[in-house]
């Protein structure tokens, strides 16, 4: 079931109207029925496996608080094998699911090109979501593992917490201790939590439906038939590209955090402006946040707090500068999140040079970060002054588009071949025009309305950067400014939007991953 669908805003709103009308001991139950309801739609077999997570991470739970309680009547080294056991079972079981659903038929693909002949693949239908809910289950195991909050009993509050539907297709990745209480809790009407989600809800249709579902009419042309466009609209398309993912993914998060203000649940924030970020580091603090945080929380520091870890951060401090000391072996730690990052988009070469794409970048900017501060103090030149910042933002920027373009490819070679062709020749203006949009699939009013929305989501984004509240600067204005606002995404959502005759279904492009 689409976000965008009638169907999503049928379920959305019966759910709302019996949340606030039955018994407040019963709202969560309500939620849970439309979580199910929800993910039934896409298939009652593909069901099994959200059932199966929820079960095994709950009795993971159960079983870890048991041996936490017997903590001071067994051997301790009896009792952490226990807990590691425990916890290690429930968490290959889960990602053991997650392989084989998402990333076996890729590993055979990938032996079969080794091999040299064919091999048979599965041909599983991955099921709605199933990366998210294995990582926001699997977070709740390791932080029962690690005692950092006390187990849920209640294996429906359980069930709610992992299948909670707004989130389901592409997140974010929430923890137990952000969301199970909030699932939870008993509430009264609230008119502003319906403003504030309705809002939100309209933000995320606008960029989904107006611009990226635009955008990518463009995107699929070029990129699907990239032999036959010059280097301007190869340019053009990762650019278009840019601006889809960001407005699709982003849009999402907001139509799925504006559901959850419906019924009083604050989501977590999982995009912080990444157009603004002055490093391929700061970017990915401010992309996908809740994924980042995970990979962090969960492969990072267990890497780099490991023992062997430690003796080596100990041999780099004796050897080396503080600085490098302090940043080599990081690096080491670094690795496997960038790695872990590209495998989880998908079992392709291109995902995990992807991956190692950002890590190389980041690396080198941290090898590096002496020398070019030292080289800058000779020139006299301000890191702090708002040119260089805004140098750095369109270096990041550049270097963000490289990426993408490696991400959208069909493969590696493809996306070296595209980028080739950007350093070739370009057409001149008239041809360009021609190219881009009567071949490309848009005409010169799509271009600008697509132009119009982008420097609307700058400045919006620029407003925010500077510590302004955009809810708050709407409600600050004149009833008949506030209602246009509202008025004219709705209007423009119902006649420019991006579907109906003429516009194919465009899901989602995180819901696959």
């Amino acid at each position: 079931m689409s976000f965008t669908s009638v169907e999503f805003i049928l379920l959305v709103t019966a759910a709302v109207v019996l949340y606030y009308l039955v018994p407040k001991r019963f709202q969560w139950i309500v939620l849970l029925a439309a979580n199910y309801i929800f993910y039934l739609c896409g298939g009652v077999l593909l069901t099994g496996y959200l059932l199966a997570a929820t079960v095994c991470t709950y009795a993971a739970g159960l079983a870890l608080e048991r041996l936490n309680a017997k903590k001071g009547q067994l051997d301790k080294n009896l009792w952490k094998r226990r807990k590691k056991s425990v916890a290690a079972a429930a968490l290959i079981f889960n990602f053991g699911m997650l392989y084989v659903v998402k990333y076996l038929d890729g590993t055979l693909e990938v032996l079969s090109q080794i091999a040299g002949r064919p091999v048979t693949q599965i041909n599983i239908l991955v099921p709605l979501g199933i990366s998210y809910y294995i990582f926001q289950s699997c977070g709740y195991v390791i932080d029962c593992y690690r005692g950092k909050y006390a187990v849920e009993h209640n294996i429906g509050h359980y069930a709610l917490f992992v299948s909670f539907f707004p989130q389901m297709v592409q997140g974010p990745i929430s923890r137990f201790r952000d969301l199970g209480g909030q699932l939870t809790a008993q509430r009264n009407l609230d008119f502003e939590n319906l403003r504030s989600g309705i809002q939100l809800m309209l933000w995320g249709y606008f960029k989904k439906l107006i611009i990226a579902d635009r955008a990518g009419v463009l995107v699929n042309t070029v990129f699907d038939n990239y032999d036959s466009y010059s280097g301007s609209i190869i340019a053009l398309a990762v650019f278009f590209y840019c601006i889809q993912l960001y407005c699709d993914f982003s849009g999402g998060i907001d139509t799925a955090r504006g559901v959850a203000h419906l019924f009083g649940v604050n989501l977590a924030e999982n995009f912080r402006r990444p157009i603004f970020a002055d490093s391929v580091a700061d970017y990915w603090r401010r992309w996908h946040i809740t994924l980042g945080a995970w990979f962090k929380d969960y492969i990072f520091y267990p890497i780099s707090l490991g023992t062997h870890f430690q003796k080596f951060s100990q041999n780099c401090r004796k050897h080396m500068n503080r600085y490098y000391a302090a940043t080599i072996p990081g690096i080491f730690a670094l690795f496997a999140v960038w790695f872990g990052n590209g495998i989880w988009h998908g079992a392709e070469w291109k995902y995990i040079i992807y991956g190692l794409y950002y890590y190389v970048i980041m690396v080198l900017g941290m090898l590096l970060e002496p020398a070019f501060v030292s080289f800058c103090s000779k020139l006299n030149i301000d890191r702090n002054a708002s040119w260089y910042h805004t140098m750095q933002v369109v270096r990041t920027f550049i270097l963000v588009n490289i990426g993408m373009l490696i991400f959208r490819s069909k493969d590696i070679k493809t996306a070296i071949t595209m980028l080739g062709s950007v350093f070739q020749p370009w057409h001149g203006k008239s041809n360009f025009w021609q190219l881009a949009f009567n071949r490309g699939g848009l005409f010169k009013l799509d271009f600008l309305l697509i132009a119009f929305s982008v420097i609307l989501l700058y400045f919006i984004g620029k407003k925010q950067e500077n510590g302004h509240s955009i809810r708050e600067l709407i409600l600050a204005q004149p009833l008949p400014i506030r209602w246009a606002i509202y008025i004219i995404p709705i209007v423009l959502i119902i006649i420019a939007g991006a579907y109906g005759p003429g516009w194919g279904v465009a899901d989602f492009i995180y819901a696959k991953f």
